[in-house]
């Protein structure tokens, strides 16, 4: 595990892709961040409110990649909770969607409901479901033949959030197994999910403004430079 940024507070990481953030239960055992934190920093055990996320202030979904931020003491832990509640820290991605969007920038903004444990943008139907507001900037960086790079920038944080809304205009993430196309065999395929978390700003407990980055994965970078 990379370590971005440390100090007596806090700690940003680069997660890689394929680990969980935190088990779902005490008797899971396999490999997450949270089980590496304990190993590393065995007296952030109990800062926060849940044993199974120590320190652990936000998440990335398993196959997302990139930058997580977590705490080392509690007063860090609410300070930066709080940021989160207020939209005070902001998060940006690097997505490659399929197709081309219409317009090279935007906001998407539509309600997120849930069935299960899966979340939708369709919010009537058999059930109505509890609307959960959901706002998500973008802009284009890069346009190739069948994919175009993406800048995102949630300012919500709803689970599944950035694939729902980019399958909801048309152009899900390559590589999402659970929202995109199913595979075209004439386009050459994501090795996987192409969602990286690479830029955070916020200001941290002690009163320090961070600007923190991280590049793409070689997975990604690979696959994005064999690209027309």
């Amino acid at each position: 595990m990379e370590i971005i940024y440390e100090d007596k507070n806090l700690l940003v990481i680069n997660k890689l892709s394929g680990l969980i953030v935190h088990p779902k239960h005490p008797k899971d055992v396999g490999p997450s961040v949270a089980g590496w934190l304990l190993k590393k920093y065995p007296e952030i055990r109990n800062v926060g409110e849940n044993l199974l996320r120590p320190g652990i202030v936000h998440r990335l979904d398993r196959e997302t990649s990139g930058l997580l931020l977590i705490a080392k003491n509690n007063d860090s832990f609410f300070y930066l909770k709080n940021l989160f509640q207020e939209r005070k820290i902001k998060k940006y991605y690097l997505a490659l969607v399929w197709g081309r969007p219409k317009k090279e920038s935007g906001l998407i903004n539509a309600p997120l409901g849930k069935i299960g444990i899966r979340q939708t943008t369709r919010i009537s139907g058999k059930k109505e479901l509890k609307e959960r507001a959901a706002a998500t900037e973008y802009r284009t960086i890069k346009k190739f033949q069948d994919f175009t790079l993406l800048e995102v920038a949630p300012k919500t944080g709803r689970t599944h959030q950035i694939r729902i809304h980019l399958k909801f205009i048309g152009h899900p993430v390559a590589g999402d197994k659970i929202y995109g196309f199913v595979k075209n065999k004439l386009t050459a395929e994501s090795p996987r999910l192409f969602l990286h978390a690479y830029k955070l700003e916020f200001t941290t407990p002690d009163g320090k403004s961070l600007v923190l980055e991280t590049g793409l994965p070689e997975d990604l970078q690979n696959f994005i430079s064999a690209l027309k």
